[in-house]
């Protein structure tokens, strides 16, 4: 099996070990780097794999070094990365699974030639059914690429974009779960406004979505023809739906997806 060293233990590093150890990676292959003591003994004892506080001791002789800080550790976890006796003779890669930072960031700080994978996942992977969009460095060979999507099926699905594109996907899966969310928010609301109770609405709501997700998974239609088959001419669906599209709810998704990608990119441009 793949030596894979996970820098940050924090609910994406855990969703990954996670995901690893369902798939069948053993143990043994498996290191995480956490600075919260406590946090460490927590992960060894639910997951029974090597945690340590030394990053360089982490990542030494790992094929896959995995880092997973929030953005602003980056550079700091980085420098500690370095500090391992890092050989592009073994073949080693990194993958950020940080939000905001370039490839090239990383490649100024590695050994020459480092392939680096910049991954934008989202939080979906905690559940095992993450979206997780790869995007190659330069120097980043297809066997590097396929070895990292293997990785990252063990918490969902991969998918692979030019990292020129990592922006609109921040936008539209790394953001979207909080749009999701947000409907399904503003519709329990809307039901205990009609007069049901909390409970009840939330259960409507939530089996709601998982079966028109599902639908829209399996069933091989597009939304607008599965949103044609529920909506009867002169209906209820038609009703609601017409208020929707006066209130402007795609304009408002065009310009909210427009302002996330626009921050990514400010984002990676103060990263770089």
């Amino acid at each position: 099996m793949t030596r894979i060293a996970v820098v940050g233990g924090g609910r994406i590093g855990e969703a990954l070990v996670s995901g690893l150890l369902q798939s069948g990676h053993a143990v043994k292959d498996l290191v995480v780097s956490e600075r919260s003591e406590t946090r460490g003994e927590q992960l060894a004892d639910k997951y029974s794999v090597r945690v340590t506080s030394d990053t360089a001791d982490a990542v030494e002789g790992a094929r896959v070094i995995v880092v997973a800080v929030k953005p602003g550790d980056v550079e700091s976890a980085l420098a500690q990365v370095a500090k391992a006796d890092l050989d592009n003779d073994d073949e080693q890669i990194v993958v950020s699974l940080a939000a905001g930072i370039p490839t090239s960031f990383y490649e100024s700080r590695l050994p020459a030639g480092f392939p680096v994978v910049r991954v934008m996942p989202n939080t979906p992977m905690l559940v095992g059914a993450g979206m997780s969009v790869m995007a190659p460095g330069r120097h980043v060979k297809n066997d590097d690429l396929e070895l990292v999507r293997g990785i990252l099926s063990a918490v969902g699905e991969v998918t692979v974009v030019a990292e020129s594109k990592i922006d609109a996907v921040t936008a539209v899966s790394g953001s979207g779960p909080a749009y999701f969310f947000l409907v399904a928010e503003t519709m329990i609301e809307a039901a205990v406004g009609l007069g049901l109770t909390r409970d009840v609405a939330e259960h409507l709501v939530v089996q709601t979505m998982v079966g028109s997700a599902a639908m829209l998974a399996d069933s091989g239609d597009t939304p607008n023809e599965l949103k044609a088959a529920v909506t009867s001419p002169g209906g209820t669906t038609a009703a609601a739906l017409r208020v929707l599209e006066s209130r402007g709810l795609r304009a408002a998704f065009f310009d909210a997806l427009e302002a996330a990608a626009t921050r990514s990119a400010e984002l990676g441009a103060t990263g770089d």
